[in-house]
């Protein structure tokens, strides 16, 4: 099944669009709390486009992303109650209990961790908001670890130019199937243990 092949072209037209920059900040916000596709995959072509420029657009994931986070800390804090039954209604619900319990086990590091990885972030900034999380180590946990994860995807795509590109597109349903079974792996490894 090609579902994530057929995401990354669309991403691709966005990111030729010459006002990307705008909708990898949407983008990078809406994926941090409620959104499914991850920013990387406009990150990588918009830094191979415009090498110059890797930099830049790192920067704006990472602050739209950070904002994002905060947004859906806020939704968990003051809303949970309101979109619990959503949640339940989705694939959401075992992780967002798989996040409760890492977050119980190993507090502020889990931002951190889920910020970095391909771990649906979302699930962690609404999380967060729910279980009451410090505010600050929050944000200071996401914006270093969204900011890590996008700096070396522009940095791999910087250096690496068209060859990690096409690596890329040529292994994207691989990747993006391998993450799922991963984090199916992850809970079930964490709801079984």
């Amino acid at each position: 099944m090609k579902l994530f092949s057929y995401l990354y072209d669309k991403v691709m037209v966005w990111a030729a669009h010459p006002r990307s920059p705008y909708y990898l900040s949407a983008l990078s916000f809406a994926e941090s709390s409620f959104f499914p596709i991850p920013p990387d995959a406009m990150l990588a072509p918009m830094v191979l486009a415009q090498r110059s420029r890797a930099w830049f657009y790192a920067s704006i994931t990472t602050i739209a992303s950070a904002l994002g986070g905060v947004f859906g800390y806020l939704i968990g804090y003051f809303a949970f109650d309101a979109i619990a039954p959503l949640i339940q209604e989705t694939h959401y619900w075992a992780h967002y209990e798989t996040a409760v319990a890492w977050f119980a086990e190993w507090g502020v590091w889990v931002v951190f961790i889920a910020g970095f990885s391909p771990i649906p972030y979302k699930i962690f900034t609404l999380t967060a908001g729910a279980v009451s999380m410090a505010f600050l180590p929050f944000l200071l946990c996401s914006v270093i670890g969204r900011g890590l994860r996008f700096f070396m995807v522009a940095g791999l795509i910087y250096w690496g130019g068209e060859r990690m590109e096409k690596a890329l597109r040529a292994y994207i349903d691989r990747i993006g199937w391998a993450v799922v079974i991963i984090a199916a792996v992850a809970y079930a490894v964490v709801k079984f243990s």
